[in-house]
């Protein structure tokens, strides 16, 4: 769940606040770098922090890029995250605020975890890690793309702010993952998706409402689709807040064009025709 609009303006005061992360992490760097973006998100953000505290797998980082929050969103996840990497300035809206967390980042892996949604079950992390070696008994010296995995995924479910049961999501995960399967929406939730640092670009902030989206076709299409592992599991609680996004309309404009610019004009007018009808009969 985002919790800011993406157009937020800079100001001129910016506060930093960093703490250095314990040994959990091992000396070699963590293997993943889950990535959290608040801005005055008080309210959701404690689900958030203890899925964290819960995980069995321990040889993550954590950092929190804070858009400057009014409110006590820092000091809670100080509270109760003080291994927490955290760093709070305005910025130019989310996706900004997600590239200062992308190049902050140390780990192999980068998972983008939303204020308010939170990490399944304990063991979530254990099973993208388990998933993230290829090959355990390749040599130290192996290429990294013979040992580690590009992408890998789960499910998302949606819970309500009690953080009970709502429904699945509405789009399915594909069995495998490739550059094409976008096409038909964005069937992985940013939050289940995880890359390999080295694959990932920069969010284009050309995009307002849908540079996620954009971001996830880039990966898989710089991504060798056959090291792309679904975990057959549920990964992410995504926080449904009940009320329909304001940029809702805008970012399905947005998308259309993405869609246009990677997969042609005349094939994603024809998806959308063929939507439409599926829909139409099925009222």
């Amino acid at each position: 769940m985002n919790n800011r609009d993406n157009t937020q303006p800079d100001t001129i005061n910016k506060v930093q606040n960093t703490t250095n992360m314990t040994s959990s992490v091992s000396e070699a760097g963590p293997l993943i770098s889950v990535i959290t973006i608040t801005y005055n998100a008080a309210p959701v953000i404690r689900p958030t922090l203890e899925s964290l505290n819960a995980q069995t797998f321990r040889n993550f980082e954590h950092l929190v890029i804070d858009g400057a929050s009014k409110d006590d969103t820092v000091s809670i996840v100080n509270g109760m995250c003080p291994d927490s990497i955290v760093r709070s300035e305005p910025d130019r809206g989310l996706y900004d605020a997600m590239n200062k967390g992308l190049r902050a980042a140390k780990g192999k892996y980068l998972l983008f975890l939303n204020a308010g949604d939170a990490l399944h079950a304990p063991d979530t992390l254990q099973r993208y890690a388990d998933a993230a070696y290829l090959n355990r008994n390749n040599t130290p010296n192996a290429d990294s793309r013979q040992r580690y995995a590009d992408i890998i995924y789960g499910d998302t479910i949606v819970v309500d702010s009690a953080r009970n049961f709502v429904k699945p999501r509405h789009l399915s995960v594909p069995e495998r993952l490739t550059f094409r399967s976008f096409a038909n929406g964005m069937l992985v939730c940013h939050q289940a998706f995880m890359v390999r640092r080295d694959l990932a670009p920069e969010y284009d902030l050309h995009y307002r409402f849908s540079a996620d989206y954009e971001w996830t076709i880039r990966c898989l299409k710089t991504a060798d689709s056959d090291r792309n592992v679904n975990l057959h599991a549920v990964a992410i609680d995504y926080l449904s807040d009940g009320l329909t996004d304001k940029n809702h309309r805008a970012s399905l404009k947005e998308r259309f064009r993405i869609m246009c610019r990677y997969y042609g004009t005349i094939p994603t007018l024809l998806r959308h025709i063929r939507f439409l009808l599926r829909h139409l009969k099925n009222k």
